[in-house]
């Protein structure tokens, strides 16, 4: 019996100290898994409320994410790096420094990170990932957080929050890592998966040495914790060779069982003391946690299911506005602090977590006392100690600031969005203002700039050709003098509406101008053998509907248009040119009689390039002084002896030779450039003078033409100041139509002051013109010039002869000298003295020539011997 009791007691101390050192296990681990779940647990709530400001403003940049992140990293918690991916591509990040490499890291293509963030997404809950190896360097535990985005018809998926906890600095927090520490411990459920997952910290000869393990609750899934004492289990008790003693002694003297038992209760009190210090070392570990809440100002609770009795701290007193009196709690004093608009919903998360899911996550508002509404964050745990009922813990926080900077987003992204709006609204309004004109709501210049540098990169793509129609009013400007401003903007709307019926769906019609319109014609490739037709047709019609007659205030307005088309289907084409083609078609039509259409052609195209070389022979003659006078003699009827010389421009063309004005002189108008060669003349002409003059040359004067233009020059005056022409040896030749009818004060200005100067005035080309006899006794010139058309006549023409006479007599009779031009024979030399002309010229005596064969004309005296 004594061998078998002492069998039996080495038994009983074997279990007692198993069940201890299981018990002392437990405990030790019981306290790393409350600071693995505290931490992590703390870790994301932070970033839940970034996530929640995520969902409510989408469209934050770097600047506004790294304000908030910041926020969350200044908390006390294990938070690495938090990062936003929109679209699982990482583009957001706080903070960047030393995560770089994370910028642009795509979870698609990452395979040690792409499971994980599927999952986020699809199942739209928190995926706890990890550990697992950073892109930045390190371990780390990623909490990726799926975004949706509520839109009013939709709700989508926005992308992934992950923030990465410090794997090493989280076990550190949590004391895994603790020299103290008597345990060894291993984790089991990479990914939060618990035991089906991979082992990840800890040796694997802890998992299979009957560990005590235990059930890490993570906030997605969780990990399956196994602790074994450090050396295994295999220890044997301290006690066993004291006991093995005892019983042997016992056995031996059966008689100091009580010496037995002192020893016995010796190691009871030693057991206790152990207890009490474990319970001490307990208190402490607690009172760190309450400093950690209470820093984090997060209210503990924990309620019994069955009794519905609650535990809170003071903290969750405070914020449900109760004293921190002690008094219990219950179910209902959650529950009447709860918001009207919530208590159902709250009730209905709170009762799901406790029968269904066994978690509990839920937000709402409550009402305190005072009014004062606070928004509140919950999440909970349901768990069941061995032999004990069923219970859920859980943490309480206000995040009332959360919701005010949430709404504030909100409210400021409504009010952007809303002037996004107005501004889209007034930028259409301003572009169509911009490109339309008020008047006839057509398309103007600037809008047709648009569609014809469009059809250029098409034309250029090979797509499409097109046919471009200038359109010119005809008469537009008398009905807008007569009737006034509104009849031709009447007009002007009544073309635009005629235009708009007369082309076809897809052509375009712009207003470009006072009375000027456009029709783009654009049509694919194609269709090119019936764009000419179609332009022609469109014309035709066009002409024909303007010339119907349009009622305005008991008037009726008529007007006609003239049309230039020009296309650019020829071998030729250029779409960037066709508006220039088009009004240059448009300017011959106007010039053919109006009220007609006109294509752009090859002659066209030829007269262009003439033009241009013509134009620019001339500006180039100009510079290297090309441009010389001829003289052609003047001589008294009378006496046939020279009274003067017209001074003519030549051009001594480099390859062309000796050009008359007809071959230049229209283009230098269009050049602006005849009051150049005006001047360049007349200053040829004065040194000419100076030059026959000290020859002893008998040339009284010079005739020089001057044009309207430079008729107009306010600098006129000055310039011949500046010649000192002498008095009397110079004459101004004005073309009658220049200004007889209609002066303008600047121009009988400029005459007057020419008279001053000693410069006599003549009109040429009499007889051509509208000049009245008024304008002659208001002009009061030196001398007439008659001109040729009609002095060839007088040989033939009894009528024509009394004509010229007449006009003889008109001179006269006002004091004013006259000249005919165009004496081809003597005989009309013979008629002209005795009709009493003053002066002659013409081929008869002789012909325009160079300042030294003027000379020896002059000298040899050959039109004597002529007449």
């Amino acid at each position: 019996m004594i061998i078998a009791a002492g069998i039996f007691a080495e038994y009983q101390n074997q279990q007692v100290f198993e069940r201890e050192l299981r018990a002392k296990v437990f405990n030790e681990a019981s306290l790393v898994r409350a600071r693995l779940e505290g931490n992590i647990n703390g870790n994301v709530q932070l970033v839940r409320g970034l996530v929640a400001t995520l969902s409510a403003n989408p469209d934050i940049d770097q600047e506004g994410f790294s304000l908030l992140a910041a926020k969350l990293m200044a908390e006390r918690s294990q938070l690495r790096n938090i990062a936003a991916a929109p679209d699982l591509v990482i583009s957001m990040m706080y903070p960047i420094e030393g995560n770089e490499r994370a910028i642009g890291l795509d979870y698609r293509e990452s395979k040690p990170q792409r499971e994980a963030a599927f999952r986020a997404r699809d199942t739209g809950e928190l995926v706890l990932a990890g550990p697992l190896d950073l892109v930045q360097g390190g371990k780390g535990l990623v909490a990726r957080f799926p975004v949706f985005v509520d839109e009013p018809e939709d709700r989508h998926f926005w992308g992934i929050v992950s923030a990465v906890i410090d794997v090493p600095r989280l076990y550190a927090d949590s004391g895994l890592n603790a020299s103290d520490l008597s345990i060894e411990i291993a984790i089991t459920g990479t990914d939060a998966l618990g035991a089906d997952g991979t082992r990840f910290f800890g040796s694997g000869q802890i998992t299979q040495d009957n560990p005590v393990e235990l059930d890490v609750e993570l906030p997605s899934g969780g990990w399956r914790m196994a602790a074994i004492p450090k050396g295994g289990w295999d220890s044997s008790p301290p006690n066993v060779w004291w006991l093995r003693a005892v019983m042997f002694i016992g056995g031996a003297f059966i008689l100091v069982p009580i010496f037995a038992s002192g020893r016995l209760m010796e190691e009871r009190q030693r057991n206790i003391g152990e207890l009490h210090r474990r319970e001490m070392q307990l208190a402490r570990l607690s009172r760190r946690l309450r400093l950690a809440l209470d820093t984090s100002k997060v209210g503990v609770w924990e309620m019994d299911i069955e009794s519905r009795s609650l535990f809170w701290d003071d903290r969750m007193n405070e914020i449900y506005g109760y004293p921190a009196d002690g008094e219990p709690r219950d179910y209902t004093s959650w529950a009447r602090r709860l918001h009207p608009e919530d208590t159902d919903r709250a009730k209905e998360e709170f009762r799901d977590a406790i029968e269904v899911s066994g978690k509990y996550l839920s937000e709402y508002r409550l009402v305190l006392p005072g009014g004062e509404i606070r928004h509140i964050r919950a999440i909970g745990a349901v768990y069941r100690d061995y032999g004990e009922p069923a219970r859920i813990v859980g943490v309480n926080w206000d995040v009332s600031a959360d919701a005010a900077l949430n709404d504030e987003l909100k409210r400021a992204n409504t009010l952007t969005e809303a002037r996004n709006r107005e501004l889209v609204a007034a930028k259409e309004r301003i572009e169509f203002i911009a490109l339309h004109d008020a008047l006839t709501g057509l398309p103007n210049r600037r809008y047709l700039d648009h569609v014809l540098a469009e059809h250029a990169a098409l034309f250029g793509a090979g797509i499409e050709t097109a046919g471009l129609l200038h359109i010119d009013l005809d008469r537009f400007k008398q009905i807008n003098d007569t009737l006034g401003h509104s009849a031709g903007d009447a007009m002007l709307v009544h073309a635009a509406g005629v235009l708009r019926s007369c082309v076809r769906s897809g052509d375009f019609v712009a207003r470009v101008g006072g009375d000027e319109f456009v029709i783009v014609c654009r049509r694919t490739r194609a269709g090119e053998e019936e764009g000419t037709h179609y332009l022609a047709d469109l014309a035709e019609r066009l002409i024909a509907e303007m010339q119907r007659p349009v009622p305005y205030e008991s008037h009726e307005c008529r007007f006609g248009v003239s049309i230039g088309i020009a296309s650019d289907t020829d071998s030729y084409a250029d779409p960037t040119q066709l508006l220039v083609h088009a009004d240059i078609a448009l300017y011959r039509a106007k010039s053919r009689g109006r009220n007609r259409y006109q294509f752009f052609n090859d002659a066209l195209r030829t007269e262009i390039v003439t033009t241009k070389r013509v134009a620019d022979d001339i500006l180039s003659a100009i510079e290297k002084t090309q441009f010389v006078a001829h003289y052609q003699p003047q001589f008294d009827s009378d006496t046939l002896e020279i009274v003067g010389v017209e001074a003519l421009a030549r051009w001594e063309h480099p390859t062309e030779g000796l050009l008359q004005p007809s071959a230049f002189m229209k283009i230098a108008e269009e050049l602006n450039v005849v009051d150049v060669i005006d001047r360049i003349i007349l200053e040829q002409t004065l040194a000419d003078l100076k030059d026959w003059d000290a020859r002893g040359l008998a040339i009284p004067k010079a005739s020089v033409n001057v044009s309207a233009r430079r008729l107009h020059d306010e600098e006129l005056v000055s310039s011949l100041r500046e010649l000192a022409i002498e008095p009397g040896r110079i004459s101004f030749e004005l073309v009658e139509s220049i200004f007889l009818d209609e002066q303008d004060e600047l121009v009988a200005w400029n005459v007057d002051l020419i008279k001053e100067l000693g410069i006599d005035i003549e009109i040429d080309d009499f007889g051509t013109g509208y000049a009245s006899i008024v304008s002659l006794m208001k002009l009061k010139p030196s001398r007439l010039k008659i001109d040729r058309q009609l002095v060839l006549p007088i040989s033939q023409s009894r009528a024509q002869c009394q004509l010229v006479g007449s006009i003889i007599e008109i001179g006269k009779s006002l004091g004013i000298e006259v000249l005919a031009e165009g004496v081809e024979t003597m005989e009309h030399a013979r008629i002209l003295n005795k009709l009493g002309c003053n002066a002659l010229q013409g081929y008869a005596f002789a012909r325009p020539m160079p300042s030294r064969e003027l000379s020896e004309f002059v000298t040899s005296r050959r039109w004597r011997r002529a007449s």
